[in-house]
């Protein structure tokens, strides 16, 4: 991998980030991580890869939104779309036909024009790639180049939220005469003819404001700043996120100077931070963590019936997993889209009921309980410890005579299982992609296709397909404004009917960092915007 050279004095403190020496920097001065022209962030990195149609993760999106841009993106209301790669767009009467104007100075980190041949190629890639993130362009049935400058796409039918689709990181447009050289492939058979992964591993080939310098495994994921960006440069010439795993190891950090940025930061934690250098914010965020039932899954055969998934979701006692793991800074949430977004006002939210769960799986056959495996990441995300969440859902089933086995596993033991023969319970994490309501079912609702329906029904995913949720789906994304939000409404009700995906928190996010920086904030799209951060 490229290797980027740091200053002498800036490689010691990365050096002490890296290893968790923090106790070592405990007589240094907070100056030491305000006087570089290298941000150094804290967190737990969650990285599947680094190809923008493959990727999808939290800090996936920091890297993406960094190195390479999207046609729109969001504002820092979190709602409104605005120009990013194309300086205007235009939309038929119909919603299917989206034609994008290109800024004329726009170019890649090696100074060659960014042109809607790019555009094309790369949206038409992560479509037939196939990864994660191909929802987003889920029914797309053109893209074609008007001209050098203008980028057409139309979809099969109504959609009205595919300019709110393409803010997503992923969507992010990729120089196809670099990457192509890679073994890229935006063809039919780019999902088995694709070879450039590794080398996305090595290299950026985007027009953002910083390129890949190195990349860590489980370690450090390092930007350079990309001097040939078009736009306003960044201050900094090079970026470090170092993997640190905890809130409290992560605040050492960030007090003793070691880093710039805390990102997993609990509410609990930000309060003992003391320094006088260090800002702590608490907002409200759109990521929530869930539990998940797979009745599909090879060891849950018979036993996840919708009738049992009721009685376990009524066995959790919300209002105490909401103290438990966040302290109360966070809010219940009652479907899988969270709170905000179009169509959840107005959601009811699932309460403990610790005698109608026994009384359901007794009718249900299981008046003695069973016992599941229940497999999830081994890590804290937006403050939530998920070890001590599934300590608290384990000791919440069992109230009710079910035994869950806690078996926390790392992100590549976990998606295998996910993917093979599937896991009976789980525990996750969303952060949206971009603000819309479609994301959220087109992922987690029982309609075919989609990533949560494959995961809940196994071998026989038919068998939790809801047509309900299919017809309503497609009424929403033809309908606008009132209309739309009525749909998204419906889905929530049906979503939370289907009993496979439980939220359990949405906590709020405490944004942590030195006090000499400025233009932190949280991004639906982006998660860390790092374009925007400079020092005071």
């Amino acid at each position: 991998m490229p290797q980027m050279r740091l200053p002498a004095r800036m490689s010691r403190r990365y050096l002490l980030a890296v290893t968790g020496t923090f106790a070592l920097m405990s007589g240094v001065p907070a100056t030491f991580a305000q006087d570089s022209d290298t941000l150094v962030i804290a967190r737990s990195m969650d990285v599947n890869s680094l190809d923008p149609a493959r990727a999808f993760c939290d800090t996936c999106q920091i890297y993406l939104s960094a190195t390479y841009e999207t046609l729109v993106t969001l504002a820092p209301d979190n709602q409104t779309l605005v120009p990013a790669l194309a300086t205007s767009w235009d939309i038929n009467p119909e919603t299917t036909q989206f034609t994008f104007h290109l800024k004329p100075e726009a170019v890649f980190a090696d100074g060659s024009p960014v042109e809607a041949k790019d555009v094309a190629w790369s949206l038409q890639r992560l479509l037939n790639l196939k990864g994660s993130p191909a929802f987003l362009m889920d029914g797309t049935t053109a893209i074609e180049e008007v001209d050098p400058k203008t980028v057409r796409i139309t979809v099969a039918a109504p959609d009205s939220e595919f300019i709110n689709k393409i803010s997503a990181s992923y969507a992010g447009i990729i120089n196809s005469d670099v990457a192509i050289e890679a073994g890229a492939i935006a063809e039919e058979t780019a999902a088995t003819a694709d070879t450039a992964e590794t080398w996305f591993f090595e290299n950026s080939a985007g027009s953002g404001p910083f390129t890949l310098a190195g990349y860590t495994p489980e370690s450090e994921l390092r930007f350079a700043r990309n001097d040939a960006y078009y736009g306003t440069k960044s201050p900094f010439s090079a970026v470090v996120i170092t993997q640190v795993q905890d809130a409290v190891s992560q605040a050492q950090a960030l007090e003793s100077g070691a880093v710039d940025i805390a990102m997993q930061i609990d509410p609990d934690t930000a309060t003992s931070i003391s320094s006088p250098d260090v800002t702590t914010e608490v907002v409200p965020s759109f990521n929530f963590v869930y539990v998940a039932f797979s009745p599909g899954a090879a060891s849950a055969q018979g036993v996840l019936t919708p009738a049992v998934r009721e009685a376990l979701a009524l066995a959790i006692d919300y209002d105490g997993m909401l103290e438990f793991t966040v302290g109360g800074n966070g809010f219940k949430q009652a479907s899988p889209v969270p709170n905000g977004f179009p169509g959840t006002a107005g959601l009811p939210q699932i309460s403990q009921d610790i005698d109608k769960a026994k009384a359901m799986l007794a009718e249900a056959g299981f008046p003695d309980g069973f016992t599941l495996d229940a497999v999830y990441p081994n890590d804290n995300v937006y403050g939530v410890d998920l070890n001590m969440m599934m300590q608290k859902v384990q000791q919440d089933f069992a109230a009710v005579g079910v035994t869950i086995n806690l078996q926390p596993q790392t992100y590549p033991v976990w998606r295998d299982q996910l993917t093979g023969d599937g896991i009976p319970v789980t525990a996750v994490y969303y952060a949206p992609d971009y603000y819309g309501s479609g994301q959220y079912v087109a992922y987690f609702a029982m309609i075919e296709g989609t990533p949560w329906a494959a995961r809940a029904g196994g071998k026989t995913p038919e068998s939790v397909i809801s047509a309900t949720e299919t017809d309503l789906y497609a009424k929403a994304l033809a309908a606008t404004g009132d209309a739309s939000n009525a749909l998204y409404n419906q889905i929530g009700l049906e979503m939370i009917k289907d009993k496979i995906i439980i939220p359990l928190v949405s906590p709020n996010l405490v944004l942590a960092y030195s006090s000499d920086l400025a233009g932190v904030r949280y991004s639906a799209c982006c998660n860390l915007p790092l374009g925007e951060i400079t020092r005071k």
